[in-house]
């Protein structure tokens, strides 16, 4: 091994790095995973209904959009029903029923 360094990589810095700082990263580099709310105005909520209406109807594959614990999640699905007394969406996905809260919902596409 002529002319190549033998590094140890990060094994090097373990000494010099305290508990404190490595759960100060940690925490760090979980903030920016995390995703501010979007602001949806009532033309949103209003386009956002008429797609899951249309979904209903057509019973067509949807891609829907949510928004829980600052993250954003997808769910791919048919829907079967819009239950609006307890504000729940029911769909089925390949996995199985699955249930949204429509409050979490910040976007529909229609995959069809």
């Amino acid at each position: 091994m002529q002319g190549d360094i033998k590094d140890r990589g990060n094994i090097k810095w373990q000494g010099l790095m305290l508990p404190e700082h490595i759960q100060m990263l940690r925490e760090w580099y979980a903030e920016d995973e995390q995703v501010p709310k979007p602001d949806l105005d009532e033309f949103d909520l209003q386009l956002i209904q008429e797609e899951l209406d249309i979904a209903l109807k057509r019973k067509c594959e949807v891609l829907i959009e949510t928004w829980r614990d600052k993250q954003l999640f997808k769910h791919r699905g048919v829907i079967e029903r819009i239950d609006v007394a307890q504000r729940e969406l029911v769909y089925e996905s390949p996995f199985g029923r699955e249930r949204l809260v429509l409050d979490e919902i910040v976007g529909v596409t229609l995959i069809d």
